[in-house]
Order: structure tokens, then sequence, then C-alpha cells
């Protein structure tokens, strides 16, 4: 039989005593208590809060109160000590909460990203910034781009592990002066949405681009002679799905609830491990938080070798590279540039010392941000 964890061993041995209703009491009682002494701490965090708020005002360093840095330490700190029940990531989704309640206390936060509303982008939004934030919804990746000046920060897609890069958000930044500052991975789980339950009536099944592609497989094995519509997003699906009762969708639970459709079948993405990569891009260089990543744009002179002597300073300083992608250069006929991620940080001395010989050897090279790794 198993009692509250935090019982005293002499209260255990009472529980063993009552009967189940007398247990339950007691235990509740328990919980209740537990639950103002976890009110009062967080409220006294709350007014920590504040008093960083004060103090950076008084010292006017008020540039941003969000520190992703700051914040990505103690969500690591959080998961490394968590003994259970409640699992790392689930405990560390609590403290992230929680500091987002705190800082929208200094400052509300402002976040861009693809909408509408409903999308998998604003679930990574509110993923990795929670939900006391205001977020923004726009219609395409370059107007997220464009808006993450006015706003503090931008989320967008940038690699899926089943259909690959996001063309769109690499060829953004060939031209923009925002920086990455973090990313956030998502698990994503696409479900047929609608409001026609029987499936053989279905005329047309709308989704973006990606989604129908991560889906291909149970759409030939189930769906075979339905049209497939591609939208410019899966909420945007959902809602055209609400107005015609012969088609359907493929979204989230999130857009499901905000159209008024039936999840008609669950998880029909063909890889179980389905998960999409998201970038936070912003105005401000980020500290080191001892666990990063850095990006890179780099391009170099079209002749023998050049991709090798391109890649030699991160074997020379034992720098690992974690993806190379290449992209057309647009500047003249099969002229490219590679978008480069490794493991460190700028600051880091290895990590610099590559990037000052990449100056010497590229033709191009541009820091497109160091940040932290993904925590949740």
């Amino acid at each position: 039989m198993v009692y509250c964890q935090f019982a005293p061993c002499d209260q255990v041995a009472a529980l063993a005593h009552m009967n189940p209703e007398e247990k339950l009491k007691q235990i509740r009682q328990q919980i209740d208590a537990l639950d103002l002494q976890i009110q009062d701490l967080i409220n006294e965090r709350a007014r920590c809060a504040q008093s960083v708020a004060m103090i950076k005002q008084e010292s006017g360093n008020t540039a941003s109160f969000y520190r992703p840095e700051r914040e990505a330490q103690i969500l690591q700190a959080v998961q490394e000590r968590n003994k259970g029940p409640l699992s790392d990531e689930e405990i560390a989704r609590l403290f992230r909460e929680i500091m987002s309640a705190c800082l929208a206390l200094e400052e509300v936060l402002n976040i861009a990203y693809l909408g509408p509303e409903g999308t998998f982008t604003q679930t990574a939004a509110l993923k990795h910034f929670g939900h006391s934030v205001q977020t923004n919804p726009l219609a395409a990746i370059d107007e997220v781009f464009r808006e993450s000046g006015a706003s503090q920060y931008g989320v967008v897609p940038v690699e899926n592990s089943t259909e690959g890069v996001i063309n769109h958000t690499l060829d953004m930044f060939l031209h923009t002066s925002l920086r990455i500052c973090g990313e956030v991975e998502l698990r994503i789980h696409h479900n047929l949405l609608g409001k026609q339950p029987d499936l053989g009536r279905l005329l047309r099944v709308y989704s973006h681009q990606q989604s129908l592609a991560q889906c291909r497989e149970w759409l030939d094995a189930n769906l075979p002679k339905v049209e497939r519509v591609s939208v410019s997003s899966n909420a945007e699906a959902a809602r055209r799905a609400a107005k015609d009762p012969e088609s359907a969708a493929i979204a989230s639970d999130t857009a499901a609830e905000l159209y008024n459709l039936e999840i008609l079948v669950a998880n029909i993405e063909d890889e179980p491990d389905n998960t999409t990569r998201f970038l936070i891009v912003g105005r401000h260089e980020v500290e080191r938080s001892g666990n990063d990543k850095t990006s890179l744009l780099l391009s170099t002179d079209n002749r023998a070798g050049a991709l090798y002597r391109l890649l030699a300073p991160f074997v020379n300083n034992k720098i690992s590279m974690t993806r190379i992608e290449s992209r057309p250069s647009r500047r003249s006929m099969w002229d490219y540039v590679f978008f480069v991620d490794i493991e460190g940080h700028v600051q880091d001395e290895a990590v610099a010392k590559a990037i000052r010989e990449l100056e010497q050897e590229a033709a191009y090279c541009k820091v497109l941000g160091s940040y932290p790794r993904a925590v949740l």
C-alpha cells in the first residue's frame, strides 16, 4: 500500500490503522497544506522577479528582461535534480509556466509566430515562452521576420525529422539582421479533423504541404481517392473544413478545439517520432548557458576542395558539427551557401578560434546566433 511520499514515518504508521475514507481525508489535508506552501513560495518568487525589474530600471538596463540563457540554466537544473514521480519534461513544463508568469510581472513579451491561431508554431511558441505572453499570428514566414523588429521575438519552423528543412526559413537568414536566440523541438501529432464521421463520404483533405507529406502513407492506405489540397497552414485547413462538411483537415487537437471540429482519426503521421524544430529569432545576442549551439551561414568559391577547407576549422578545433544544409545563394547560377550548426557558443575559445579561421577561408561568414540547446 502506497502513502504520500512526504508523510513522516509515524504518520504512515498512523495511516495504517485508519479505514480508507480516513486515510484519504488525512492525505488530502496534507495536500492542502502543501498547496499552501507552494502558493506562498510561488508568490515569493514573483516578488523577487519584481525586485529584479526594479533593479534593472534603476540601472537603466531595460533592453530586455528576458534572458534565454538564464531560463535554460534553470530548466536544466530542474530536470537534473528531479527525482520523480513526475517526469523530467513534466516538471520542467511546470517551472516553465512559473517563470513565464513571473517574467510577465517585469515585462509581457510580444511573440510573433507563423499563424493563424492554432498552428503548431503557436504551440511551439507557448512551449518555449509559456502562456503569460502575447502572441501575434502572421500569415507568412517573411512577415514573422519583419514583425520581429517590433515584437521582441518571433518563432518559425526550420526543419522536420521526416520531411527535412523549411527552405523559406533558411532563405530569410540571407537578408535579415535578426539573430537566432533559441530553439524548441515539438513532437508533431497529426489528426484527421472534420464534421463528417463517415470517411467514405469525404471528397477532399486540406492541410499544409509538409503535413500532407508526413501523412502520405496513411492517406494512401485510407483515403486513396480523396483529393489532397495544400493550404498555407494546418489552422487554415481546419478553418476550411469547418465550413465544408464534405472535407476534412489534417491539423492539431488545438485546431480541433478552435474550429469546433471532431477528431475523426488521431495520430495519422507516418513516423511515430515525427518532430519539428523551431527557431526563436530576435534582436539581442544571447550569453552562454553552458549547453549551447551556434548557427552559421557560410559560402565559398566554386573550386576543388573548397568545402573540405571550409569545414577544416571545425575539425582542427575539435568542434562537433550537428547539421549542414546547402541552399542556392541566388547571386549566380550554381552558387550555394551553407547553413551549419555546431556545438558551443561564440564566447567559447575553440568556437571563437574556428570562426576567425573561417573568416580567412570562407568567401562569406555570418554568425546567425549562439543560443541554448532546446531543454523542452
